[in-house]
């Protein structure tokens, strides 16, 4: 009978893999235990919320997709226009310099807006709002931290 070890699966676990599975295993704890994802689709669907209600969900919807379509595109910089990005000094690149404001604006004001539609049309309340919100985001952001970042090819 195999012995199962903890340690050699830590040790197949990569480093940076392990890193995003501290955003990943709390979001899917937190967005499973509080029914996150399918308080949100109530709230877009059934027609028991308000017409602000379905609103905002709508648009914290759309901003959560803009925070995952420009994480992307950052990511995807390298493949789509040919140039490697020296994340570190995004101030200086002028692509950069554009999209991460707008993505820390659109993170901020659609975790907000979850948070406070949540809170105030469904059954979680402010503070399971919060959290459930918050366990939203992390998944997101673990899973999109999965990804490899691709390289320029160089012509």
């Amino acid at each position: 009978m195999a012995r199962f070890h903890l340690q050699s699966i830590g040790e197949s676990i990569s480093r940076h893999t392990s890193r995003q599975l501290k955003f990943i295993i709390p979001g899917a704890m937190i967005t499973y235990a509080f029914d996150t994802h399918h308080v949100v689709l109530d709230l877009l669907t059934h027609s028991e919320p308000s017409h602000l209600a379905r609103l905002f969900a709508l648009i914290s919807l759309a901003l959560g997709s803009c925070v995952v379509g420009l994480f992307l595109y950052v990511l995807f910089i390298p493949w789509i226009q040919g140039i490697e990005l020296n994340y570190r000094s995004w101030r200086q690149s002028p692509v950069l310099s554009v999209i991460i404001p707008i993505l820390t604006a659109s993170i901020l004001a659609g975790w907000s807006l979850l948070s406070i539609t949540l809170g105030k049309w469904s059954k979680l309340g402010y503070v399971e709002g919060i959290i459930g919100a918050s366990g939203l985001y992390a998944l997101t952001f673990g899973l999109i931290g999965l990804l490899p970042t691709p390289k320029a090819h160089r012509m």
